[in-house]
């Protein structure tokens, strides 16, 4: 995470890559947005979110490449024999039975984006997140009740993720 505060910092290597291909008018542009800009990618929103996206992309991958690779060939050829195109194919036959792992990786990553203190205290735009505070309020001030008080907030939004995703039908194949 520290890396990644010089990488997207303001004479940092992405923003020297973006100069060098004539980009850094459409960078400041992104960074003058308000509420996703900031001064430099690295104390804004959109780092925040390139750091979350790289730390946490594995934990969508890999449910999502073993929900692929349980998907049959012979699916894929029978719906080509019926002559459905490549994007009928995924739409109808790929996406259907990827849906769970596709849900896994989303619970997986977005529990973890949800719960986390570190990227945002080293990373991104000044500001409390739900994991900041909890941290703070628990290590810091020494007040367990609000900490607590604050951790029902994640704990909920992921139980109605859970729900929705278990009436969509998601873990049926499981």
């Amino acid at each position: 995470v520290y890396a990644w505060r010089l990488l997207l910092a303001k004479e940092g290597i992405i923003a020297w890559v973006l100069g060098k291909l004539g980009l850094t008018g459409l960078l400041d542009a992104a960074l003058l947005t308000p509420g996703i800009g900031g001064p430099s990618l690295s104390s804004s929103y959109i780092g925040m979110f390139i750091v979350f996206v790289y730390m946490w992309l594995p934990f969508m991958i890999l449910p999502l490449a073993a929900a692929l690779e349980r998907v049959p060939a012979s699916l894929l050829q029978a719906s080509a024999d019926l002559g459905a195109r490549p994007g009928q194919t995924f739409r109808n036959v790929v996406l259907p039975l990827a849906l769970p792992g596709l849900a896994a990786g989303s619970i997986f990553t977005f529990s973890l984006t949800l719960g986390d203190y570190i990227i945002p205290s080293v990373v991104g735009a000044p500001g409390y997140f739900i994991g900041m505070m909890v941290y703070q309020q628990q290590g810091t001030a020494g007040n367990l009740p609000l900490a607590a008080a604050f951790s029902v907030v994640p704990v909920s939004l992921n139980k109605k993720y859970l729900m929705l995703a278990k009436r969509l039908g998601a873990f049926d194949a499981l």
